[in-house]
């Protein structure tokens, strides 16, 4: 029987994603997600938030349900973003806000060096069932290059396809992304059960 699974995110470059990655496993986001008020993520890693996030969605639903927490780390911003990557310029963070930040902290610096992390848990009735990692590395161009992907896809250099994340298909951006890393990883967990 094929798994079902809500789906914690109202963000649609995610749920893309997911719906992508996660090919042949139903997904539906959870009913009434938009009405629940979202937890505090307060967690010092992905991985906590990932995990909060999914143990506290799961006591809507008697079904499984999928969180992730994701973002950008840069090596000389000290790890920054990090887990402040969707909220990095403050209260009413947008992508081009959280873009511009960026490129003004990076700005005279040599080492633009950065990484991707995804992380995924699932959840049942207040119980964690898997929690997966993916990550890729890459570095941050000057300005944003290319109109797809979402977040800092635009200033997302990945070196062996030449282009930044914005500038990929869905399809190219998932088989190298750290999302997508993460996700496969899943399908397989899935699809064992």
């Amino acid at each position: 029987m094929t798994p079902r699974i809500y789906v914690c995110t109202t963000n649609p470059g995610k749920l893309a994603d997911f719906a992508l990655g996660l090919a042949g496993i139903s997904l539906a986001p959870l009913p009434g997600l938009r009405q629940i008020q979202p937890p505090e993520e307060n967690g010092e890693t992905f991985e906590e938030n990932a995990a909060s996030k999914a143990l506290y969605y799961s006591r809507y639903s008697e079904q499984s349900v999928l969180a992730d927490d994701s973002g950008i780390v840069v090596k000389s911003l000290d790890g920054a973003p990090g887990v402040y990557s969707a909220r990095y310029s403050g209260e009413g963070a947008t992508d081009g806000s959280n873009n511009a930040l960026l490129l003004t902290n990076l700005a005279g610096r040599e080492d633009r060096s950065a990484g991707y992390v995804c992380v995924l848990s699932v959840a049942q009735s207040g119980r964690l069932l898997h929690t997966v990692e993916g990550s890729v590395g890459g570095w941050i161009v000057d300005s944003p290059r290319g109109t797809g992907g979402f977040g800092y896809d635009p200033l997302f250099f990945f070196a062996p396809l030449n282009r930044t994340f914005a500038e990929l298909t869905p399809e190219e951006r998932l088989s190298v992304s750290h999302r997508g890393n993460a996700l496969r990883q899943l399908a397989r967990l899935l699809k064992n059960e």
